[in-house]
């Protein structure tokens, strides 16, 4: 039985295509109102979509940190694999492949990840065990799985992390994947996933091969329309890479029998006004920006943990609930340091294609837990062979 579906009807492209100008229009004018919404109303909203999705929730009796396979798992990341190299097939050619997710790469840039003296004692576990600084490539990335324009994303932007010189045994251990002395930490701009579960996100990856994403949020149940609800209330028209806040959105280990959610959040305030908004927008004005940043001076962003501390409230296996802060706040734990630095450099645009970010390059104290991340293992290596194979660019791991 083929895992790829039909392709959408001309109805159905029709009808999509018009909701996706609307939202194309309406990123354009966001950065007029946008900021007052936020403040006004960004919390009390996601405070009652987060009610509601608690009403729908059974308390299964988890543990801390405990994870449990979801029927059907396997099958729906067979059915993910499948669906996004078709979708990379159907519209890449060889030498000219890119990412399936987080596809539109703003800059690879360098930095220090300067963990902190003054962490909590019951949060000194692996890379936090005791202060260092880490050589580090950064990514900052756009959406996926194609390069609009920046003003015409879906309003996301993504960061990952790869520490260097990271001492102790690794947890990718495939032939050809294994990285023997790196970290990896990867981070969205919301802080709850797309999709709750692998499942879902399965049926999720369906539409966007049909060109149809939006349809997922309204076909496929009222809990998903929650989804949608809680990803639009942050995502929104970006201005720079360094002025957005990042979430791991899936938790990790923090140490034995310790789950954590983590978010990188500047320490500056400071928001551009996007050049040309709202119709003569640069179409990578998000590099633009990133560049201008790291030409003026350092740029440093806080790296938080937030220790789960309630099994029910702050999910293993559901990805699409918000760990409440009131439960267990962010602490910060470590400084990204970002030096003034240009990185238009032909050689360090060429790593990002030889580069592989996934959260399984890390240190056993922080594998990553739920069954996105578990998805992830596999899915994250396998299409990153694909892209690296079809471009002729072997993995190759930084030091």
């Amino acid at each position: 039985m083929s895992l790829i579906p039909p392709p959408a009807s001309r109805g159905e492209l029709l009808v999509h295509g018009a909701v996706w100008q609307l939202v194309h229009l309406e990123r354009r004018f966001e950065p007029y109102f946008r900021p007052l919404l936020n403040w006004l109303l960004r919390e009390p909203a996601a405070a009652l979509v987060q009610w509601v999705m608690n009403l729908r929730r059974a308390d299964e009796g988890y543990k801390l940190a405990e994870e449990r396979a979801l029927p059907g798992e396997k099958e729906s990341l067979d059915s993910i694999i499948a669906v996004m190299g078709a979708y990379m097939r159907e519209n890449y050619r060889p030498g000219e492949y890119e990412r399936a997710g987080n596809t539109k790469t703003h800059g690879v840039v360098r930095g220090e990840f300067i963990v902190r003296d003054d962490v909590p004692k019951h949060m000194r576990q692996g890379i936090f065990a005791r202060p260092h600084t880490y050589k580090a490539w950064v990514r900052f990335s756009g959406p996926g799985p194609n390069l609009p324009p920046d003003i015409d994303d879906i309003g996301f932007a993504s960061c990952s992390i790869k520490l260097m010189g990271v001492p102790g045994p690794k947890l990718m251990a495939e032939p050809g994947s294994k990285e023997t002395s790196t970290q990896d930490f990867i981070a969205v701009s919301t802080p709850t996933f797309v999709t709750p579960d692998i499942n879902a996100n399965a049926k999720f990856q369906v539409q966007i091969l049909r060109g149809t994403p939006a349809f997922y949020f309204v076909t496929t149940g009222f809990s998903h329309f929650l989804d949608m609800l809680m990803q639009g209330l942050w995502n929104e028209t970006q201005t720079s890479p360094l002025e957005a806040r990042y979430w791991s959105c899936v938790p990790y280990l923090l140490g034995d029998g310790q789950a954590m959610m983590y978010s990188i959040r500047p320490k500056s305030k400071k928001r551009s006004w996007i050049p040309g908004i709202p119709f003569w927008t640069s179409p990578n004005y998000m590099r633009e920006a990133l560049a201008k940043g790291l030409s003026e001076g350092d740029v440093e962003l806080d790296f938080m943990i937030q220790v789960q501390t309630d099994p029910h409230r702050m999910p293993i296996e559901d990805a699409g609930v918000r760990w409440p802060e009131r439960l267990s706040p962010f602490v910060p734990a470590a400084t990204l340091r970002l030096p003034q630095q240009e990185f238009d450099w032909p050689a360090q645009i060429a790593l990002a294609r030889t580069l592989s970010y996934n959260p399984w390059h890390c240190l056993a104290e922080h594998r990553p837990l739920g069954n996105q991340s578990r998805a992830r293992r596999r899915m994250y290596l396998e299409l990153s062979q694909l892209r690296q194979k079809m471009n002729d660019t072997p993995h190759q791991e930084p030091r």
